[in-house]
């Protein structure tokens, strides 16, 4: 039986210098997202497009939220499988093109992690997770670009 989630975000636009957007130089892309009992997470545009680099941007929670939900069903999997992780880390990459007309998307999003098991865990088994886990992501599931894996492995 399939069971619906429901989730909320509020993104509230807080780069009004004054005159709101009256000229694209006269406003900043900052804005805040929240959700329910959580931190709030300071967001801007990517700078290429006016944004503070200092603040995460849609194509960085993308991106994030892509090597997250991998990571989350990857220990998921390996636990159940008896793979025992002690370190994980992903260096993830995404790819986007922009056109002419000023429209975009992303193209593909390489993940990488690099992940430590114990030297008793089978390492056939911790590779073929990763596809498993690829396979079960929410987030990956949603998008329409592939999205890739390129694990490394240690062993303790």
């Amino acid at each position: 039986m399939a069971n619906e989630h429901g989730y909320t975000a509020t993104v509230t636009w807080t780069g009004n210098r004054g005159n709101g957007t009256h000229s694209y130089s006269g406003y900043t892309r900052d804005h805040d997202i929240a959700c329910p009992g959580k931190p709030v997470i300071s967001g801007s545009a990517d700078p290429d497009y006016r944004g503070d680099a200092e603040r995460h941007n849609p194509e960085d929670l993308l991106l994030a939220a892509l090597s997250a939900c991998h990571m989350l069903w990857y220990l998921h999997l390996c636990a159940a499988a008896k793979v025992v992780v002690t370190a994980y880390e992903d260096k993830a990459m995404g790819v986007m093109h922009t056109h002419a007309d000023g429209t975009g998307k992303f193209t593909k999003v390489i993940l990488r992690p690099q992940v430590t098991i114990s030297g008793d865990s089978d390492k056939a088994t911790a590779k073929h997770l990763h596809e498993k886990a690829s396979a079960m992501c929410f987030i990956a599931r949603s998008v329409n670009f592939p999205v890739a894996h390129a694990p490394e492995f240690a062993f303790e």
